[in-house]
């Protein structure tokens, strides 16, 4: 892995790229910054890396970013393979590794890595909080919003490090070794990134690469590519299901939550006081359980935890009721998956609003979920005629075109009438008209609470 002296080119200034060049610099590389996008020179993370003697350049071009004597590329997860820069590296032979790759070289606490295409940052959250109250010490990082480069300093005294990982961060992942793996879910997303679904699904298989079988997988039993991808590891497989009992792992019976681990069973919770709403929320909810328990958690504190989690920001939050109307903010589904966890996560009708940056999806999987759940569908950006069409296929009969997701909120609120659901869950990234779903999250409450 990387050595002192290495020479290393750190592509891309944002949260990942600053706490990878600060632990390249802590480790003696030789380390620089480039940033491909014009900014300005007063820019804090560009300030704070040159206060720390690491050169940061804007405007930066592929002779500058990969030259002779460079030995390394860690790029920013967002940066696509098909970047010139990450292609003439390529070319060279130089190894392209993401932070993560480079934290995980340094590590010396176990990992959890949790990847899939929804509900990792909520499973991950409630991992985190069923070891915390279980009292074995456990730091959460990842792509849920601390740099897991950034956390390498702070885990002395833990058990566990509990990672929340992307397809964007695995891809550029060669010696990742987690402890305990977890695939929660896999369906058709990013594709305008990874070019094909087989490219899709080979990096979030990257995650079981390493593991051998003292080590334990996580693997969601009903749904079909986590089952291919579970076939190819050497992993103990610890399986969840909301349909079938599993010969290891969690499941439901007779509205229970069963574990059946070492060949003993025992029931740890009724499914109707689990706080979070929807089958997706039980999957993630049967996933989290099996992941703590095989780190050592106990049964009552995954009980007392999933008792009491409501969801974590922008995912399925309760934001607001207003003349006996509830406004829920889903902003973090971004794709037609994440949206079908929302729409089936009521028995209310409800009033939609989706929509947000064009990827060339076509949102066919959505249909028969609008059909079946939604009475007004409220459509906004890029994706607008789109998502109206498949609303028109649905066979709602109300559909709505705005100019934003406050003038969704503006039409959601005239139309809605008394006991209605109003949920954003874009099924959409939002760059089209939004920097992030954090953003686009918090627009859609403050314009609720302004209502």
């Amino acid at each position: 892995m990387i050595k002192k002296e290495d020479r290393v080119s750190v592509l891309g200034l944002g949260k990942s790229g600053v706490a990878a060049a600060k632990l390249l610099a802590k480790m003696g590389a030789k380390v620089e910054v480039f940033e491909q996008k014009k900014a300005p020179s007063d820019s804090p993370e560009a300030i704070e890396l040159q206060n720390l003697g690491i050169p940061v350049h804007f405007g930066a071009q592929v002779d500058q970013i990969v030259h002779e004597q460079s030995d390394w590329l860690v790029k920013n997860p967002g940066v696509p393979y098909h970047n010139p820069a990450i292609q003439r590296a390529v070319e060279r032979s130089i190894p392209v590794i993401t932070e993560v790759e480079l934290a995980s070289s340094v590590l010396d606490v176990p990992i959890i890595g949790i990847t899939g295409s929804n509900g990792k940052t909520t499973t991950t959250t409630i991992v985190g909080e069923m070891l915390d109250k279980s009292g074995v010490p456990a730091l959460v990082a990842g792509n849920i919003g601390r740099a897991l480069s950034d956390a390498v300093e702070d885990t002395a005294g833990k058990k566990w490090i509990v990672t929340e990982l992307s397809s964007f961060q695995l891809k550029g992942t060669k010696t990742f070794h987690p402890q305990i793996a977890a695939l929660l879910n896999v369906v058709a997303a990013h594709l305008d990134y990874h070019q094909s679904l087989e490219d899709y699904v080979e990096s979030k298989a990257k995650l079981f690469r390493n593991l051998d079988k003292n080590d334990i997988a996580v693997f969601n039993f009903d749904n079909d590519l986590c089952r291919k991808v579970a076939d190819l590891q050497e992993g103990t497989i610890y399986w969840f299901s909301i349909k079938e009992e599993v010969d290891r792992g969690l499941f439901v019976r007779d509205g229970w939550m069963i574990a059946r681990m070492n060949g003993e069973e025992q029931a740890i919770m009724p499914l109707s006081e689990i706080a979070l709403p929807g089958d997706k929320n039980l999957e993630n909810a049967l996933a989290a359980a099996a992941i703590s328990l095989a780190a050592g958690a106990n049964k009552e504190a995954i009980r007392s935890v999933l008792q009491s989690f409501t969801g974590v920001e922008h995912r399925l939050e309760y934001v607001s009721t207003k003349n006996n109307v509830r406004y829920y903010n889903d902003s973090k589904a971004t794709n037609a998956g994440a949206a079908i966890t929302a729409l089936t996560a009521f028995s209310e009708p409800l009033i939609w609003i989706g929509g947000g940056l064009d990827r060339g999806v076509d949102f066919q999987e959505l249909v028969p979920f609008l059909r079946e759940h939604v009475k007004v569908a409220i459509v906004y950006g890029e994706t607008a005629s789109i998502l109206a069409d498949r609303a028109n296929d649905a066979g709602i009969s109300k559909i709505v075109h705005a100019t934003d997701v406050e003038d969704a909120v503006r039409h959601a609120s005239k139309i809605a009438t008394d006991g209605d659901i109003v949920v954003l869950s874009p099924a959409c990234a939002s760059w089209d008209q939004y920097p992030s779903f954090e953003v686009r999250g918090s627009i859609f409450k403050q314009a609720v609470h302004t209502l």
